[in-house]
């Protein structure tokens, strides 16, 4: 009997199993794919996402010490951000008390670089024909301009040389409030009479910038944070940036960024490798060079000509006589972006630097030079340091 019963569970067992093998999907066939079958679409690799490295600035032939007297300097200074990069690294690092690498600092006039370079963008994209465009075929309250206003253009905008009347540039009467409190900035700007033809003298005016902003929004369809986030922020992982705007909602070209330090840095070292970032060709690189080349004399003195809405001009070791220059002196062709009370994006080319100065006012604008002249610059040592 319990061998009749030990019989009986063995084919249950087995019939059991037959039964589970039966209902188990087969395992995949390797070969071809039946014919018909559509061909899997490769997936593209993710992009590598930018992180700053740091490195010791003795490594990149920069003098540590010299940068140890740089952070005392500015202990008691109104720079509250300061970052150089040598080489695509960060070097030099330094935040005031309550600040860090992750708190924005407002740009001021340095704006106009980067709306510069989202022109230069929209350029190449096709959205806007050419510097020599008249703006009357973007704006079209400038259509209505009569006189030698309807001949501004984008070309007169981006060098300030549109000849509308404007007052920012040195002391005395400004019309600055007078903008900022207009009910419609861009009325307010093609409203200003024309003091001289265009194209014939420089005269610094956001006014200028604010026009072109008002250019690229109205030829690509969209405000000027959503085509920079589309074509230049987010590929360059700039994700801190802020840009203000007009009452009517025109972005704020040229006044209105705000970004971390090192964000910043991030967009003077896109500048200093010609537009090019891991691989693609964000800005135009015939762009990069244009922008940063001389296209007038600018206002004189000592803060440079003028590219396309940068600066231009060499800086010389120990310029300002703060601190001598421990390697002897040098002087290097330099390209910035420069904002009231003291903000900077320095681009040194030759020297393969970047070094961004963020500062509270009111101030003189000018009074963070000497930190970049006469320590930065000067703690470079050189091929034979």
């Amino acid at each position: 009997m319990k061998r009749f019963i030990a019989l009986l569970l063995a084919i249950s067992l087995t019939l059991t199993a037959c039964a589970g093998s039966a209902a188990a999907p087969s395992a995949p066939q390797s070969g071809p794919a039946p014919a018909g079958a559509p061909e899997p679409v490769p997936q593209p690799e993710p992009e590598p996402v930018f992180q700053w490295e740091t490195d010791d600035p003795e490594h990149h032939r920069m003098d540590p010490e010299v940068l140890v007297r740089l952070h005392e300097a500015l202990a008691s200074s109104n720079v509250y951000a300061m970052v150089t990069a040598k080489d695509g690294v960060i070097i030099d690092e330094y935040y005031r008390e309550g600040r860090n690498e992750s708190s924005l600092c407002a740009l001021h006039s340095c704006s106009k670089s980067f709306t510069s370079a989202l022109l230069g963008i929209a350029i190449e994209e096709g959205y806007i024909g050419g510097v020599d465009d008249r703006l009357s075929r973007y704006l079209p309250q400038a259509a209505e301009l009569e006189g030698a206003k309807s001949e501004l253009t984008l070309r007169h905008l981006l060098t300030h040389t549109s000849g509308l009347e404007w007052y920012e540039w040195g002391g005395g009467y400004s019309n600055w409030s007078e903008f900022r409190s207009a009910e419609n900035w861009v009325d307010y700007i093609l409203g200003r009479q024309l003091t001289a033809q265009p194209g014939q003298y420089f005269n610094y005016s956001t006014g200028n910038t604010h026009l072109l902003a008002a250019a690229i929004e109205a030829a690509t369809g969209k405000g000027l944070l959503a085509y920079g986030r589309e074509v230049l922020f987010d590929p360059l992982g700039m994700e801190s940036i802020e840009w203000g705007t007009d009452p009517q909602g025109v972005a704020d070209g040229g006044n209105g960024v705000a970004v971390t330090a090192r964000d910043a840095a991030r967009f003077g070292q896109l500048m200093l490798q010609g537009g090019e970032w891991q691989g693609r060709q964000l800005v135009p690189a015939d762009w990069v060079a244009q922008s940063t080349s001389v296209q007038n004399p600018g206002p004189g003195g000592s803060t440079g000509a003028y590219g396309y809405q940068w600066w231009v001009r060499p800086y010389s070791t120990n310029a300002y006589g703060s601190y001598a220059a421990p390697h002897g002196e040098a002087s290097y062709d330099t390209y910035y972006a420069f904002g009231a009370w003291g903000q900077f994006i320095f681009v040194v080319p030759e020297l393969a630097l970047v070094t961004v100065i963020a500062s509270s006012g009111p101030q003189d604008s000018y009074a963070p030079r000497p930190f970049f002249t006469d320590y930065v610059l000067a703690a470079c040592l050189g091929e034979e340091g």
